[in-house]
């Protein structure tokens, strides 16, 4: 999935300029690097500053209990301490954004759970039913242990539920503001995802 996503996109990329010079995300500058997508000698990568990732971003905040809307958000509420969910523990928030196109996640809710005081992130992950033990494997590798993630084949949808905890995570601090929190489960995710694909 990646790969094919990021080979359709440098190709767009390269069609569109009479340069020979691309922008990517760090994350995919080193996949493309890795996977030999790109001719260093013909092409030149330019690194992206991850701030801009999420400037696309279409955020919601709605209500735990009836999923009312609270509040539509543009990219300007990912300044915002992640704390600001201690604050509002009623609320959860929800993203959408075409970078998360390319990991095969079509959005991703993020909340601070009631109980345990956690914050925890939920989604829809499009890989193939049979890799759900490979899934499972790495991430009790990433997280620890498989109590900090539920996993689950949505038949329905044709993708995994999946809901993990953030603070597992070894760059994750409550400091952090919500465009800083996106970016770690995205890079989380991206990591998992290029890590799935090999093992297919």
């Amino acid at each position: 999935m990646i790969k094919n996503k990021l080979e359709q996109y440098i190709a767009e990329e390269l069609r569109k300029g009479d340069t020979k010079k691309i922008e990517l995300y760090k994350e995919e500058k080193e996949y493309a690097e890795t996977y030999q997508l790109i001719d260093p000698n013909t092409i030149y990568v330019e690194e992206k500053k991850d701030e801009m990732r999420f400037a696309d971003v279409y955020i919601e905040r709605s209500d735990k209990e009836s999923e009312d809307l609270i509040a539509e958000e543009n990219s300007a509420f990912l300044t915002q301490s992640l704390a600001f969910l201690k604050k509002n523990q009623k609320e959860f928030m929800y993203f959408e954004s075409d970078s998360f196109d390319l990991i095969g996640v079509e959005s991703v809710s993020l909340e601070l759970d009631d109980v345990f005081g956690t914050y925890d992130v939920m989604l829809g992950l499009k890989q193939q039913k049979k890799m759900g033990p490979v899934i499972k494997q790495l991430l009790e590798k990433h997280l620890g242990d498989s109590t900090s993630f539920d996993l689950l084949f949505n038949q329905g949808d044709g993708m995994w539920d999946l809901n993990f905890s953030l603070n597992p995570l070894s760059d994750f601090k409550e400091e952090l503001s919500i465009g800083e929190a996106l970016q770690l489960i995205y890079r989380f995710l991206f990591t998992l995802v290029a890590e799935v694909e090999v093992a297919k």
